[in-house]
């Protein structure tokens, strides 16, 4: 995959262009975008707020929501110990409670009333949140790891990527044991092949991407 130097601000310039020209093509109301990336990836930190700063700037409406919010109980996350990878590949994110409560309401005929997280993994309880309306026209921005080959029904993904070696370099010595759920991630889904945007991230002061910078 060819990759061009880009600085995050004419990144964010660019998916935001990106995302207003896919939400002339959707199928539904409301435009859903995914920000994939290993924690260590940081697609929260280095992209969604940004991205979701420039479509309000465009007139857009933009909720961001962080899977981490989605997180299961730690009864069920912990089953089979604290750091086994496949149970953080598989069972860690409440994939259902993500459709129930984030990606049903957007369907076309849908509410709108979405809610922004649904568990604290510090206390493992029930955030309570109140539901957000988002309007129609308006675009949600998800981020977190291991989003893409979920059936999840994104209008436009990146992947925030990171080489084999700057994921180890970067990923906390306590996480570690997760690297293997995103060797396995890039084995089964290839997510560089499955997403709309590739962002390479290795030296997060000197982004690629696989789009063209005017």
């Amino acid at each position: 995959m060819r990759l061009e130097a880009i600085t995050w601000e004419r990144l964010t310039e660019a998916l935001a262009e990106r995302a207003v020209a896919a939400q002339a093509e959707a199928d539904g109301p409301w435009l859903r975008v995914g920000l994939d990336g290993a924690p260590a990836a940081r697609p929260g930190e280095l992209l969604a707020q940004s991205l979701a700063e420039a479509l309000r700037i465009r007139g857009r409406s933009v909720l961001v929501l962080s899977t981490e919010g989605f997180l299961r109980p730690a009864s069920l996350r912990y089953e089979y110990g604290r750091e086994d990878p496949d149970t953080y590949f598989d069972g860690w994110f409440d994939t259902a409670a993500l459709w129930r409560e984030v990606f049903d309401p957007l369907e076309p005929g849908g509410s709108g009333r979405v809610l922004p997280d649904l568990w604290d993994p510090v206390t493992d309880r029930a955030t309570r949140s109140e539901y957000r309306l988002l309007p129609k026209g308006g675009v949600l921005l998800v981020h977190g790891p291991l989003l893409l080959g979920r059936w999840f029904p994104f209008d436009l993904t990146v992947h925030v990527r990171l080489s084999p070696g700057a994921l180890r370099r970067r990923t906390e010595e306590g996480a570690r044991w997760t690297l293997a759920a995103f060797e396995r991630y890039e084995e089964e889904v290839r997510p560089a092949e499955a997403a709309d945007v590739v962002v390479r991230a290795d030296d997060p002061g000197h982004p690629a991407w696989n789009g063209k910078s005017d």
